[in-house]
């Protein structure tokens, strides 16, 4: 009898695990509004009743997934025996990597899932993740003790970027090939010296110093999509950020989805002025990509934007106009992965992952809105991009 629960418990863990292994990836590759309980239940190969029998609905559901990949941090982080590890910094390097190629998805989860979770489970993943983040940063100041608690945070939030940055996803490659990319990003990344940051360049001319009330109306809605998400701010409220009514908001944009779409649009610009400014400074790979990285870590920092149109780009999935918002970024990406190969003539696939790690450093950082309003931070931030890049 004991046997047949136990059989039976078993069973009901690993239809637990499959259904979160499967609404994940799906969260992942659709947005998390984009999938319906019913696209969770066939992509496991079972019917919705069975998920109902584990989950009471799909954000529980979204809060296991979440908490799963948590336990996966945390395991990884028991299996590099940092605190006894003679070389703590190389253990925390292999282990993060080894996990990121076992489950690309395990880092990633978080950066997203905020606007769909309740307060108090935010609040829970933020410890426990926290609570990670510090035993790396004890083991980087281990192997380098001149380095502050601060600065050692940073760089084990930076190592949590580049595991998480879609690098275990981002190349077609050869796996082991790879993860030899990976674990080199990872090692260059914990070797950082974040105080010896400088400002970035100033950045000129791309700022509009007399807002009309559309750019007013935009601003509010960027700042309101950033803290509660698109479907959690509505026309009255973005309304009565700018000190008018909701029916209003309609003289100037026909829907909150046009809103959406005129953000993304101004963001895209914004990338496209970026890059033309650089190019201006030199024919030097290396003084453009420099160039390209103080630009975008201003415009990250300065306008949610850019964050508002990667997070909510699922909104606009099959929307005629964001086929060619995406054009656009994964234009600019390209551009950088372009100069990095120029500056050292690495292959495309160890720059492609690079480039997408040295993004994914300063979006998630701004994801924190206790770091961005420190005074080193924009500074410290392209110090980092450049670093992981190697420029």
């Amino acid at each position: 009898m004991t046997a047949t629960r136990s059989t039976r418990r078993t069973r009901s863990l690993d239809r637990r695990r499959q259904l979160i292994d499967a609404a994940t990836l799906l969260f992942a590759e659709r947005g998390y509004p984009h999938v319906s309980v019913a696209d969770i239940a066939r992509k496991a190969g079972v019917s919705a009743p069975t998920v109902y029998r584990h989950f009471a609905d799909k954000q529980t559901l979204l809060f296991d997934a979440v908490q799963t990949r948590v336990d996966e941090l945390e395991a990884s982080t028991d299996r590099a025996q940092l605190e006894s590890s003679e070389h703590p910094t190389e253990a925390l390097a292999v282990s993060v990597t080894e996990m990121c190629i076992a489950n690309p998805h395990a880092t990633s989860l978080w950066r997203w899932s905020g606007q769909h979770l309740s307060a108090d489970e935010n609040a829970e993943v933020v410890r426990r993740t926290r609570t990670a983040l510090r035993r790396w940063a004890a083991a980087i100041r281990a192997d380098r003790p001149e380095l502050t608690e601060r600065e050692s945070m940073y760089l084990a939030g930076a190592v949590l970027s580049v595991v998480g940055s879609g690098a275990g996803r981002a190349v077609r490659g050869n796996v082991g090939d790879v993860e030899a990319i990976v674990l080199e990003l990872v090692r260059r990344t914990a070797a950082l010296h974040p105080a010896d940051a400088l400002p970035p360049h100033e950045i000129l001319g791309l700022h509009d110093d007399a807002p009309t009330r559309r750019d007013e109306i935009l601003d509010a809605a960027a700042r309101l999509f950033g803290e509660h998400g698109f479907a959690g701010a509505g026309m009255d409220e973005i309304g009565a950020a700018v000190g008018i009514t909701g029916p209003s908001v309609y003289k100037h944009f026909p829907s909150k989805i046009a809103i959406l779409v005129a953000i993304s649009q101004r963001s895209a610009m914004r990338l496209e002025a970026g890059v033309m400014a650089a190019y201006a400074v030199s024919g030097d790979p290396a003084a453009r990509l420099t160039a390209l990285v103080d630009h975008y870590v201003d415009a990250v920092t300065s306008t949610p934007d850019l964050l508002v149109g990667f997070t909510s780009a699922y909104v606009l999935a099959g929307d005629p106009q964001a086929a060619e918002l995406l054009a656009v970024q994964r234009r600019y990406v390209a551009r950088w992965v372009h100069l990095l190969v120029e500056i050292d003539a690495r292959s495309t696939e160890s720059a492609t992952l690079a480039v997408h790690a040295a993004l994914a450093i300063v979006n998630d950082a701004v994801r924190l809105p206790r770091s961005t309003p420190r005074p080193e931070f924009a500074a410290r931030m392209a110090y980092l991009m450049k670093g992981v890049m190697g420029v």
